[in-house]
């Protein structure tokens, strides 16, 4: 097939084929912009629970700008990676300072938001705007990988070059490019999938080189498993009268600036007296209730939970008590929330 046909096969595919999301009902550069930024490092599942609620709450930049960072956060919460929330607040800032409150459509305006980088301005410029620009994420990169027999490293950058360049080939064949775009990422994420792929149903079947070779299973080569740092939270669940102790997380590192009981952390595992006289507040007595592993991408956390209640006239400076309630209203990680579920 020529350029052309195998762009427009695509296409032809992805009307037919795809998935019913909620950032497809109704498209619009700001939709597309936070729709992006959940997308990221997060599956598909979760970001359709949390994407129509968030965008009741924040139906435009202006909204999100004028918002409460606190709030932003507890909206985010279930998604991850929080440094996402923080950056599109600030982009939605600066769309309101610099754009008028219009989100951009031009690739270059795009590139200047916070957290925006090459695929993120590509996918709205495309897909919103129907610029006539590549994007590659992992999807793509396999697709092209596969179609063209290409089994280098994928994290290199030459590899990372050619997915782009067969890509901007494809797109300036194409009829829509948002069509081909998103017809590409769903074609790897429904049919040219990790370690298999599907190739009897899929568009481009006729010209991929793996597909002819066998090869698709080999091709991209798997990436070497990320190597965890093992380390040690020890929270204490601290008690007085009724209301539990909350303290905030700094604005750098893992769970930046979310909320979480006294917690210590160490690069080893601490008993009872070790925690009592490390977690900040002087306590009357402690108990250990459990403990489980939460897993990060470059990190295993091992969460060791105690309970305890605060000495009479005991004082936590930079805390806050808070009751049940409260504490439910207050934007956490996922971990805390298990230990909140123990105590």
């Amino acid at each position: 097939m020529t350029m052309r046909r195998q762009a427009n096969a695509v296409e032809d595919w992805f009307t037919a084929n795809r998935r019913r999301l909620p950032w497809r009902t109704r498209r619009t550069a700001w939709r597309s912009l936070v729709s992006e930024f959940m997308l990221q490092q997060t599956q598909v599942a979760r970001v359709v629970e949390k994407f129509e609620p968030f965008l009741n709450r924040f139906p435009d930049p202006a909204s999100l700008a004028a918002a409460d960072e606190q709030e932003v956060l507890a909206m985010w919460q279930g998604l991850g990676y929080y440094r996402r929330a923080r950056n599109l607040k600030r982009a939605a800032e600066m769309i309101v300072e610099r754009f008028g409150g219009r989100t951009p459509l031009e690739l270059d305006a795009l590139l200047e938001l916070p957290g925006v980088g090459r695929y993120t301005a590509g996918a709205i410029a495309s897909i919103a705007g129907r610029r006539r620009v590549p994007i590659v994420d992992g999807n793509v990169q396999r697709v092209m990988a596969r179609l063209h027999e290409d089994d280098a490293d994928p994290t290199s950058r030459a590899a990372v070059d050619r997915a782009w360049q067969r890509s901007l080939d494809l797109v300036e064949a194409c009829d829509r490019p948002d069509r081909l775009n998103e017809g590409l990422m769903e074609l790897g994420a429904l049919v040219c999938t990790p370690g298999t792929a599907d190739c009897g149903v899929c568009p481009l079947a006729s010209n991929c080189k793996a597909r002819r070779s066998g090869s698709q299973a080999s091709i991209p080569p798997p990436k070497r498993a990320a190597i965890k740092v093992e380390v040690h939270h020890h929270s204490v669940l601290v008690r007085r009268n009724g209301r539990l102790l909350m303290e905030q997380r700094g604005d750098e590192g893992i769970w930046a600036g979310l909320w979480q009981v006294p917690t210590v952390e160490s690069k080893r595992k601490l008993g009872p007296s070790q925690v009592s006289r490390r977690c900040g507040v002087e306590l009357a007595e402690i108990d250990r209730l459990g403990s489980f592993t939460h897993e990060l991408s470059h990190r295993r956390i091992h969460v060791h939970v105690f309970r305890g209640d605060a000495a009479h006239g005991a004082r936590a400076p930079g805390r806050i008590w808070q009751s049940r309630s409260d504490v439910e209203r207050l934007p956490v990680s996922n971990a805390v929330k298990r230990i909140l579920e123990l105590g």
